[in-house]
């Protein structure tokens, strides 16, 4: 897959802007401040209908403006992929995908794939479950849609099981708790599936960037061992009631990583974090590339500063046969990366570097 544009109107600090990356690396350099991750964000926002760093839709329009807008073109083997998202200030954004308006958000995914690093993905591996349940769950939604309704079916039951809950209201609550089980099966599976994958692609991956030193492992640690959720629900059933909130269930799930048998989050050193971090997002493109015969467009944000002269080379040495969007604020810290478009961002502007 390759992105061939991106337009941007009203959106972060762009009036309108247009980039237009090249089918290798393309490098936006810039000091902090000017707008290149906001490049970054508008692909992630067109491949995932996410942002990686609000969920504020408001915060994505320029100030000043009552809308945004942000539209990419990309080629695939089946021919032309468009995605427009249209964001207003008050009401609901509207998505197009091929030029048709899509009711269902789900629609959107799969046609733009893309996997993006930026120094938030520390959190990845150094904040709560929460953090890594939706890392999971973006990845798993990007090669198959039909978990992405998995996940909108198990929302909407557990919200409907925590209100029956508060109102003690619990007539229904048997009903509710079969349609919970149904999607949290179907999740948990799709999650024991991609987190095997991930885990035996990030291996291969850190060993090769960590310089064979230490050794990554990644396991799902799913709320209910023996996967029967609904046994678990009623099980739970008596304490839930007098907590007035479901206790057992996937949206308690954790994923945990490991180098060398200890646990990342508890005596990894921020090195260890960062690197087993980036591992895991090389691995995601891996995964997506082998699930669909494509590899998505890789998104690295301002990553090469924070590592040693070694294991840049080592990443440099991924980029090869993927289109790559990469943010720096000094050239040298890309040298090797054989660039073939560099630009200069500066007060929302792009220019030849």
């Amino acid at each position: 897959m390759r992105i061939c544009s991106l337009e941007l109107t009203n959106y972060r600090n762009y009036a309108r802007a247009e980039l237009r990356p090249c089918a290798g690396v393309t490098v936006l350099a810039g000091d902090n401040a000017q707008g290149k991750t906001n490049l970054l964000e508008a692909v992630y926002l067109c491949c995932t209908g996410r942002s990686h760093r609000t969920r504020q839709d408001r915060e994505l329009i320029r100030w000043g403006e009552d809308f945004c807008r942000v539209a990419v073109e990309a080629e695939r083997r089946d021919g032309t992929h468009t995605v427009e998202i249209a964001i207003p200030s008050a009401g609901r954004r509207k998505i197009r995908v091929n030029g048709s308006e899509i009711s269902r958000s789900g629609e959107l995914m799969g046609h733009v794939t893309g996997v993006l690093f930026s120094p938030e993905d520390l959190r990845l591996v150094k904040d709560g479950p929460a953090e890594r349940r939706r890392f999971i769950d973006i990845a798993v939604s990007q090669i198959r849609p039909s978990y992405y309704y998995a996940l909108q079916r198990y929302a909407r039951a557990l919200k409907q099981r925590n209100e029956l809950l508060r109102t003690g209201n619990l007539e229904t609550l048997e009903s509710w708790d079969e349609q919970l089980a149904r999607a949290g099966s179907e999740i948990m599976a799709a999650r024991a599936e991609y987190i095997q994958r991930l885990s035996a692609a990030a291996a291969r991956t850190h060993a090769d960037i960590a310089c064979e030193r230490e050794a990554l492992s990644i396991a799902y640690a799913p709320n209910v061992e023996d996967g029967d959720i609904l046994a678990a629900l009623r099980k739970a059933r008596e304490v839930d009631v007098r907590r007035m909130t479901t206790s057992a269930g996937v949206h308690r799930d954790d994923v945990r990583f490991c180098v060398d048998g200890r646990e990342l989050r508890l005596f990894g050193s921020q090195g260890q974090q960062r690197t087993a971090a980036l591992s895991v997002r090389l691995a995601e493109l891996d995964v997506i590339r082998a699930e669909s015969g494509e590899a998505p467009v890789l998104l690295l944000d301002d990553v090469m500063s924070e590592l040693d002269p070694e294991r840049r080379r080592r990443l440099l040495s991924h980029l090869d046969g993927v289109q790559a969007i990469v943010t720096c604020t000094d050239i040298a810290d890309i040298a090797g990366a054989r660039a073939g478009l560099v630009l200069r961002v500066e007060g929302a502007r792009l220019s030849q570097a």
